[in-house]
């Protein structure tokens, strides 16, 4: 998952930085004109980068939710302690859900922003502030989302490593054998 994120927070990112950078043009170029090729590259870039900042911060949201629930139901399986492991993966989600959701929030009040500019209701600055200020947030946000990928991925690893040395205590295969066998018994080639 952390070079999943990775990639798409970089695109998401270019894609912001690229859709600041056509506002600026756009505005010095012709003023707050829509009939511009200038403006319209920067209203496509906006709205395709407003879009994947919400998709990116969903996806964070959905791997920590679901990895979360993973960590406490094989806690629960094999009565292992809350510390440190599920406790960690809930205090990741404290951490990185606020900065996601504020991140989602500027971004489409940055949007909304620019909608106001082009029918001529709001001032430019306005969304050029919101727009300098998605760029700031959602950057910071990334990296506080990647930083919580990453240590969920290493939880995720120890668990594996703890749920493998407690099976072997019990004199049972594996995670990895246990796999190969089941896909062996349902016919499922195995190293899909």
């Amino acid at each position: 998952m952390t070079r999943i994120f990775l990639g798409l927070a970089l695109l998401d990112s270019l894609t912001l930085i690229a859709a600041f950078a056509g506002g600026i043009l756009s505005w010095f170029g012709s003023g707050s004109s829509s009939d511009t090729t200038v403006y319209l590259t920067h209203l496509i870039l906006g709205l395709t980068g407003g879009i994947l900042t919400l998709l990116v911060h969903c996806l964070i949201f959905t791997y920590f939710l679901g990895t979360g629930r993973w960590v406490k139901e094989v806690g629960l399986a094999y009565q292992l302690p809350d510390e440190p492991w599920p406790k960690l993966t809930r205090e990741l989600k404290r951490w990185t859900f606020p900065p996601a959701l504020i991140a989602m929030l500027v971004t489409i009040a940055a949007a909304a922003a620019g909608m106001g500019v082009q029918v001529r209701a709001w001032p430019w600055y306005v969304h050029g502030l919101l727009a300098l200020t998605t760029l700031a947030v959602n950057l910071a946000a990334f990296v506080v989302e990647y930083r919580s990928v990453r240590t969920n991925g290493e939880i995720i690893d120890h668990v594996l490593v703890e749920v493998d040395r407690i099976r072997a205590a019990h004199g049972l295969p594996s995670n990895l054998e246990a796999l190969a066998q089941e896909e062996g018994e349902r016919g499922v080639p195995s190293g899909r």
